[in-house]
């Protein structure tokens, strides 16, 4: 099942070699062995637990089933099972490092030798304590879709062995050409497995496009669409993923974004997640989603939801803060950031919201920037425009 942030679930028909060679690759490029204990902590329902539970199947590790994600539960099982590989969203890895953090200790944690992300980015601030609380763990990215039996791409961000952490997580390629003065700043996440076709559909000369992919992977079609609309029967037909993104000269895959979260600001194209990866790399900033809200005369605002690090202090009115080295955060200094950070004037919000309770998600952890959307949307329409 697709369950997207926005719309009514579709279903997803996969054949059986798909699920196969996709479990394949993840036992290579991840290394599931025989010794693994692995704790389920996404729903068999879900594309990424279903192959990732395949994946641990094939090459005979013992699993470890909890009745749903929590925090306090998945720890204990980790600790009690002796668990070695897990796979995650940034919401699951952000309660386990809170939960690890309020315990000052785990045992548990020493266990963990692989942990697979997918769902979303991880911050900076995110990755290195996953690096502190997982210290022998190998973190990896993923990313894909249930349109592609699970995961495209995959990243090392850390790997103890080496201790050397990816490079890549935030930069900006400076290697793809463009005549925009505007050049979209996009997250790395990494590169195929070695079965994937991916190429980037662009627009004339730029290299950004949208981001196509073909292979044994692809569905077959949606549940109760025609069987001669079948994708995958001779493998050559590209399925669109709907996102933007470009590929570098090292063949590593960039993301730039959602088209359908794409924001119409001014007459301009903003992608919402590359403000939000300039915005998480700032130190105070534990998470932030982007969004747009109907403005009259920008036809979208657009407006950042920030959630602030433990620790740090929020104003919405005086941006002095109160005493010496106070870790401190208030919307000009977040657009001040921005701007240090070369991110073009109209992607920069216009408004900053502190967030301080947890994102709504779906079944799946993924944000509902819809809900979200409507709740900035309702909490403007009492305050006065300062435009």
């Amino acid at each position: 099942m697709a369950v997207g942030t926005t719309g009514r679930p579709k279903g997803v028909v996969i054949n059986h070699s798909a699920l196969i060679v996709q479990s394949l690759a993840k036992v290579a490029i991840v290394g599931y062995c025989e010794e693994d204990v692995y704790l389920h902590t996404t729903p068999l329902c879900h594309i990424g637990g279903l192959s990732s539970a395949m994946a641990t199947l094939m090459v005979g590790a013992c699993h470890v089933l909890i009745p749903k994600f929590e925090a306090t539960l998945a720890a204990e099982s980790i600790e009690l099972h002796r668990v070695t590989s897990l796979i995650t969203v940034p919401t699951i890895l952000g309660d386990l490092i809170s939960l690890s953090r309020a315990k000052e200790t785990s045992k548990g944690s020493q266990t963990v030798e692989k942990i697979l992300n997918g769902g979303g980015s991880l911050s900076v601030a995110l990755t290195n304590d996953v690096r502190k609380f997982f210290p022998r763990a190998k973190l990896l990215s993923a990313y894909g879709m249930t349109e592609s039996c699970s995961s495209l791409t995959f990243m090392t961000l850390y790997n103890p062995t080496t201790e050397t952490p990816s490079q890549l997580l935030f930069q900006t390629s400076s290697k793809v050409k463009s005549a925009s003065v505007n050049q979209p700043q996009g997250v790395c996440v990494g590169k195929p497995a070695p079965h994937i076709e991916l190429k980037v559909c662009t627009d004339g000369s730029f290299q950004i496009g949208r981001i196509l992919t073909r292979g044994p992977h692809v569905m077959l079609r949606y549940w109760d669409q025609n069987p001669s609309t079948t994708l995958n029967h001779t493998n050559e037909v590209w399925l669109d993923t709907g996102d933007i993104g470009y590929i570098d000269d090292s063949g590593n895959l960039w993301l730039i974004g959602r088209t359908n979260n794409r924001i119409k600001s001014g007459g301009e194209n903003v992608h919402p997640e590359e403000v939000e990866s300039i915005l998480l790399q700032h130190p105070g900033v534990v998470a932030v989603i982007v969004l747009g809200i109907p403005d009259a005369r920008l036809t979208e605002m657009v407006v950042a939801c920030v959630k602030i690090k433990e620790g740090w202090q929020w104003s919405d009115n005086d941006c002095e803060p109160p005493a010496e080295n106070q870790l401190f955060l208030c919307s000009e200094i977040l657009h001040d950031y921005c701007r240090e950070k070369n991110l073009s004037g109209f992607k920069i919000p216009k408004r900053f919201v502190l967030w301080t309770k947890p994102f709504p998600l779906t079944t799946t952890g993924k944000i509902r920037r819809d809900q979200i959307r409507r709740e900035v949307d309702s909490l403007f329409r009492f305050l006065p425009c300062s435009l």
